[in-house]
């Protein structure tokens, strides 16, 4: 890379993007290896409450400041019978799941999970299998979840020990329909028109629901594009959302592409929003479509193995170890959703607990943060108000996959409690990045602060042994001259900058 000249971010408080939509810091619980049984969820654990919960776990999801959590899938969804998962839980059937080669033995389900937000505070997104099942019973789940009472499952509901509804406003239309490794998996033609028609029945049983069909489960899908625009001729005027998904696999062997993957996730996102306008131009709709980002994150699928023949319950599945290097990447990919928070408006970092996830349990022991807890909390917490467009010269560096690429990333939110937080990332892996900040019309009221996650070892991770090993320090703040910020970020680091307000001028 080349040596680093400064990078300069000029703001303006009269260019703005859009409000941030809380649930834009959402997330995703599948049934999935152990990020419900041992994750979640493991009665009889010293931390555990009356339900099950584990109240360690509960702490953490408070901290890291999720609003929202989509379930049950993921792949699990497209062979899965919601009616499992509710009565009484020593009554529940043990069954094949065929997404993931395990035992699921229903012990959480639907009224667990419900439990469970409700204790941490989050709104739940709900998935429907269009996988194996389809209409009837979507409006079946539905009706169990939302009708108030007086018919059958309403009632059904109520003898299970919930007399008030659900009240679950959003709903996936299935998951990941486009993939030939979901079980249904379905043509873009059978899903348009199956997704239009579940939403239509839906909208009949409860009119407040907000509905996410399925766009491409990746950019790289060889459908990508025609899937989208097939899919939208059927359910335009049904749905709310059209929904995203991205992993990003550490390339050993790139790791300067690596280090940009959020290139990738600001084309996938641009090229989507230009698919969902065409949509709406042919519609002649005055309706403007929001995207759902329910599933991203960093994921070494490279290392994933595939299953040996067994059907274990609650295995340890893909139990990614996140580095420095992955915090980092993850906070970029979250500078880019915000970037885009006026299409953008709601998003699931998959997954919770264990699985790709933030949040790690031992099985009788401890719970902890992996590196990657500590970008998606401090954005969860400081990104709450209007997002800045901001005008941002960087020096670039060379990558196979995306061409010149800027050092730095960043945005900048104006918060409700009157704080300006500048959220920036230095690509390089060898040397500080000297950064001016220039404040336009926006005034300081107060020192600034200035939190990094970074580490001499871009390796370093977080375990049970050391489970602070990795977490964000405070730099001596920066002094504002001149309506100037003049600071540097570290070598490959996140960074967290806080500037007090006065009034805008």
């Amino acid at each position: 890379m080349p040596a680093p000249r400064t990078a300069e971010i000029f703001l303006d408080p009269h260019f703005t993007t859009g409000e941030v939509d809380p649930l834009l810091f959402g997330s995703f619980v599948e049934h999935l290896g152990r990020c419900v049984y041992t994750g979640l969820f493991e009665p009889g654990h010293p931390a555990a409450d009356a339900a099950g919960l584990r109240t360690d776990v509960l702490a953490l999801i408070r901290e890291l400041g999720v609003t929202m959590v989509r379930y049950p899938g993921g792949n699990f969804v497209s062979a899965y019978r919601w009616e499992d998962g509710v009565g009484p839980a020593d009554l529940r059937p043990r069954r094949l799941d065929p997404a993931w080669r395990t035992i699921e033995t229903n012990r959480f389900g639907l009224g667990e999970f419900t439990a469970f937000t409700r204790a941490a505070g989050l709104e739940p997104m709900m998935a429907v299998n269009l996988g194996t099942r389809g209409i009837t019973e979507a409006g079946d789940l539905l009706e169990y979840c939302n009708h108030p009472s007086g018919t059958t499952l309403s009632d059904l509901r109520g003898a299970h020990g919930a007399p008030e509804p659900y009240g679950i406003r959003l709903w996936c239309l299935g998951n990941e329909m486009d993939g030939p490794w979901q079980v249904g998996h379905k043509t873009a033609d059978e899903y348009g028109r199956l997704a239009a028609e579940t939403a239509r029945l839906m909208r009949m049983v409860d009119p407040s629901v907000r509905l996410i069909a399925c766009g491409s489960s990746g950019s790289g899908m060889p459908t990508f594009g025609d899937w989208e625009s097939t899919v939208l001729s059927h359910a335009y005027d049904q749905v709310d959302y059209l929904s995203l998904h991205a992993y990003y696999d550490p390339d050993a062997t790139d790791q300067g592409s690596y280090l940009a993957s959020a290139q990738d996730m600001e084309r996938f996102i641009t090229d989507v929003i230009a698919l969902c306008d065409a949509a709406r131009a042919r519609h002649r709709s005055t309706k403007r479509l929001s995207l759902a980002f329910d599933e991203w994150n960093i994921w070494y699928m490279s290392r994933q193995r595939p299953g040996q023949g067994e059907w274990p319950r609650a295995p340890r599945l893909l139990e990614d170890v996140y580095t420095v290097a992955d915090a980092v990447v993850l906070g970029s990919l979250l500078i880019t959703l915000l970037r885009h928070c006026d299409r953008v408006t709601a998003a699931c970092l998959a997954q919770l607990v264990n699985v790709i996830a933030p949040i790690m349990t031992e099985p009788g022991g401890p719970a902890w943060r992996q590196t990657t807890f500590h970008p998606f909390a401090q954005a969860a917490r400081y990104a709450r108000g209007q997002v800045l467009r901001l005008h941002i010269t960087s020096p670039t560096y060379e990558t196979p996959k995306y061409g010149d690429v800027p050092l730095l990333h960043a945005t900048a939110v104006h918060g409700e409690d009157g704080v300006l937080t500048v959220f920036a990332v230095n690509r390089d892996p060898a040397a500080s990045l000297p950064l001016t900040v220039h404040l336009g019309g926006f005034r300081t009221a107060g020192p600034v602060s200035h939190s990094v996650l970074a580490d001499a070892d871009p390796t370093a991770v977080n375990t049970m042994a050391e489970p602070d090993r990795v977490t964000p320090r405070d730099e001596p703040a920066p002094a504002v001259e001149k309506g100037r910020l003049t600071l540097a970020l570290p070598p490959l680091s996140w960074n967290v900058i806080r500037l007090p307000l006065t009034a805008a001028h």
